[in-house]
């Protein structure tokens, strides 16, 4: 990135908080501008431009370089614009690979669901060995926070930083593939083009594929040549990774499967056997991923990073054998949530309750799928908890797994939620009011 122009920051939270103290440590006299489509615009010396004033600041160009924030699609018009006006158009990510890359060993994983906690495993198998990883991405530290602490960074990747991502790792992982966020995709088809870039690539670095990748056309054809594989692990390292996970934290089948391929991609970065073994015992599990906690005689699990319908079947299968109260639902991004429906009966569900928006389908299917679930429709995820309250004998479990974002969903009569973290406390919050007697 040059520093003798000004800067724009397209996105005002982490990341682009990160990105600024870069360039203010780099180059104290750069200029910095900062756009944002909602929210607040707390970057530090950064003046405002409105996104209504944006096509004319890019005409005039004002600027050299916008850092585009992970949530803002690439495929926005004015990103076309600008380049066609000499303006890059870059990320913190690809600005870590430019200034730190070079030296250092770099494990990146994506995947649909499951991507954080693979990459917090593979982290944890490191360290455990005496390596000098580090964590960074979505999990642990902005790009430009971790910076050149490490010898090794693990680096966990969503859709949005792979879509654009302009290095190779030295080892990849992905744990599965499904559509998602075709909001900021356009279409499921760039989304899957998307997420593969991390591995479409010429340079034959080792790749290690999930048990719900290895048999994804899509995936083996963005793969090229098979040879490039990490090969599965053998029957004894297996069994005893399994053992491992039967003491642990970690629930469900969809984990036991995020822990094999974890090991598969710590050995293969020279992590040892007992090492992998003490990091699966030391996973703690990422706040709002079935976070569970108890009121009264009821369970309640926390699932509020839960956005798509495979992250709520994960979550109903860690808890077989519970009767399980659902509630499901939230923003709007054409999500099928067919197969879903058929799944809630056989997987213990009594009760579903579904939140707008997309709990209208949900509710709907369900109706049709699985009659003898109790569906209702509340407008709150309050006003979801009250009616729970006065149906206890039906559940012992409460998941809140919505399928679907956050953005927009009403906590209470007035009161929207800013993101999934806020929603995952309420829930835990008022099952406390209501339940903990």
């Amino acid at each position: 990135m040059r520093f003798d122009e000004p800067v724009l920051l397209y996105g005002a939270g982490r990341e682009a908080k990160s990105t600024r103290a870069f360039i203010k440590a780099r180059s104290p006299q750069t200029k910095v501008y900062v756009t944002v489509d909602s929210g607040e615009t707390a970057i530090e010396d950064a003046e405002v431009i409105a996104p209504v004033d944006l096509p004319v600041a890019v005409a005039e160009r004002r600027f050299g370089t916008i850092v585009k924030s992970p949530g803002v699609s690439r495929y926005r018009p004015i990103f076309a614009v600008a380049r066609e006006a000499g303006i890059a158009v870059t990320s913190n990510l690809n600005l870590w690979a430019e200034t730190y890359r070079e030296g250092r060993t770099v494990i990146a994983i994506t995947g649909t669901k499951g991507k954080s906690t693979t990459a917090t495993l593979v982290h944890l198998m490191l360290t455990e060995s005496g390596m000098d990883a580090g964590l960074a991405g979505n999990v642990g530290l902005a790009p430009l926070e971790i910076a050149d602490k490490h010898r090794i960074v693990v680096f966990e990747l969503s859709s949005y930083q792979t879509a654009d991502m302009a290095f190779s790792p030295d080892i990849a992982a992905i744990t599965n593939l499904t559509p998602e966020h075709t909001d900021w995709h356009r279409t499921v088809e760039r989304y899957y083009a998307d997420k593969l870039n991390l591995i479409d690539r010429e340079q034959p670095f080792p790749v290690a594929l999930g048990a719900k990748a290895l048999d994804n056309p899509l995936v083996l054809e963005a793969l090229r040549d098979r040879s490039r594989l990490i090969p599965p692990l053998a029957p004894f390292i297996e069994d005893r990774v399994t053992s491992a996970v039967a003491r642990s934290r970690l629930k469900g089948e969809h984990n036991l499967d995020n822990a094999i391929l974890a090991a598969q991609v710590a050995l293969k970065a020279g992590a040892d056997l007992e090492a992998v073994i003490r990091g699966i015992g030391k996973f703690v599990p990422l706040p709002h991923r079935l976070e569970e906690h108890k009121f009264g005689a009821t369970v309640f699990v926390n699932d509020s990073i839960s956005t798509t319908p495979e992250a709520t079947k994960a979550a109903l299968n860690a808890y077989k054998g519970s009767r399980i109260a659902l509630i499901a639902g939230g923003h709007e991004r054409q999500q099928n949530y067919s197969e879903l429906a058929t799944l809630l009966a056989p997987s213990g569900v009594t009760v579903l309750v579904c939140l707008p928006v997309t709990g209208d389908r949900l509710a709907t299917a369900t109706y049709a799928a699985a009659p003898d679930i109790e569906v209702l429709e509340a407008a709150t995820l309050e006003a979801a908890m009250k009616a729970l309250a006065t149906r206890t004998s039906r559940f012992d479990t409460v998941i809140l797994s919505p399928g679907a974002p956050s953005y927009g969903q009403l906590e209470s009569e007035g009161k929207v939620f800013k993101n999934f973290e806020e929603r995952g406390a309420a829930f835990v919050a008022m099952a406390g009011k209501l339940f903990g007697k």
